[in-house]
């Protein structure tokens, strides 16, 4: 981020904070969706509140409970990691703009297996969670993995049992690397698996997963960090074994054009280039276009507002991808234009 526009919008922030703080009564911003980002959600909440005396009222209760929660008006925003497709946008009469982009990472329970050791590629990773590898010594994690000892244990599948836009990630994921997934589960927010055990939220897929030896599941990579899990390297779209870190992600959304993705729609699973993390994501908010009541619209907006002018650092250590500012002055023209009160004009556009 370039200085002297960093230092432009701490200072905006700052004479912000400052009326917050005056007001007579601090607000309260609700809202309801995807686990994904609800660490960093949580981070900027808290540093927010410090500054503003304003908190965050969120539910970390899966994209599909946020989709459905914006869309029956019971929040102020919703979140999701399954973008909505333009249409679907119009007709349910939301505006949708991403905030952070960061990576869904497999991990695994397995006894002398440490972080990073044990590679996986598509198709096999597709295979497992299809129940047609059902052995950690398969040949075909073995061929992935000749240097490493596997042992003869029976793969115990850990999946997401609510609606989940990190399940949409991970299914779109495996249904570009199988035709198989593709034809018989497809992508979506809540699938029928074929085999495995469910769990709620990324925090129950990470729990079961640690608790459970043998076992397999996926996660944003924060919980898989926070929790300590061991994640797994993957083989990419150029044929490349990467990590899953900042950079690989950062990598994978070198190539996003925001600017021609209406309603900022945008799916970022399978990207090429050599560093880049085969699941990557962005996760979004959606927001009624004309809300009901502005005040908390006006309050939420603000909040988001605040967090890409000072939260890129706070991201950053989770390992989450910052917007950059090019998608920012995006986001606020879209604000401007996409969310409006019952005049027709916009009720905020942003510090910028």
């Amino acid at each position: 981020m370039n200085l002297s526009v960093k230092a432009i919008r701490l200072l905006a922030a700052g004479v912000a904070a400052a009326g917050f703080v005056t007001a007579a009564s601090a607000a309260e911003i609700s809202g309801a969706g995807a686990t994904f980002p609800y660490p960093i959600y949580a981070k900027w909440a808290d540093a927010y509140k410090q500054i503003s005396g304003n908190s965050l009222n969120y539910q970390s209760i899966g994209s599909g409970g946020g989709i459905k929660q914006i869309t029956a008006n019971t929040v102020t925003f919703g979140a999701s990691d399954k973008p909505l497709t333009p249409e679907e946008l119009d007709k349910a009469g939301l505006a949708q703009f991403p905030t952070v982009m960061g990576g869904v990472v497999p991990v695994v329970n397995l006894e002398g297996v440490n972080p990073g050791d044990l590679v996986l590629d598509g198709p096999t990773l597709a295979d497992i969670f299809l129940g047609k590898i059902t052995k950690w010594d398969d040949a075909a994690i073995k061929k992935l993995n000749p240097s490493l000892t596997l042992p003869s244990q029976a793969i115990a599948i850990v999946h997401r049992s609510d609606g989940s836009g990190t399940s949409f990630i991970f299914t779109n994921y495996l249904s570009k690397m199988s035709k198989e997934w593709a034809d018989s589960v497809g992508s979506n927010t809540a699938v029928q698996w074929p085999t495995g055990i469910g769990a709620k939220g990324n925090e129950g897929v990470a729990a079961n997963v640690g608790q459970t030896g043998g076992s397999i599941g996926y996660v944003e990579y924060a919980y898989a960090k926070q929790n300590k899990l061991t994640f797994t390297k993957m083989v990419n779209h150029e044929g490349q074994t990467v990590a899953p870190t900042a950079d690989a992600f950062t990598a994978a959304a070198a190539g996003a054009d925001w600017g021609s993705a209406k309603g900022f729609y945008m799916i970022l699973t399978d990207q090429a280039g050599a560093q880049s993390w085969p699941i990557t994501a962005a996760t979004f908010i959606l927001m009624q276009r004309r809300p009901t009541d502005q005040a908390a619209s006006i309050e939420a907006l603000k909040f988001f507002d605040w967090a890409y002018a000072n939260g890129d650092q706070m991201a950053a250590d989770l390992d989450y991808i910052p917007m950059p500012d090019a998608v920012v002055k995006l986001i606020h023209a879209y604000w401007k234009e996409s969310i409006k009160g019952s005049t027709g004009t916009a009720i905020y556009s942003g510090s910028m």
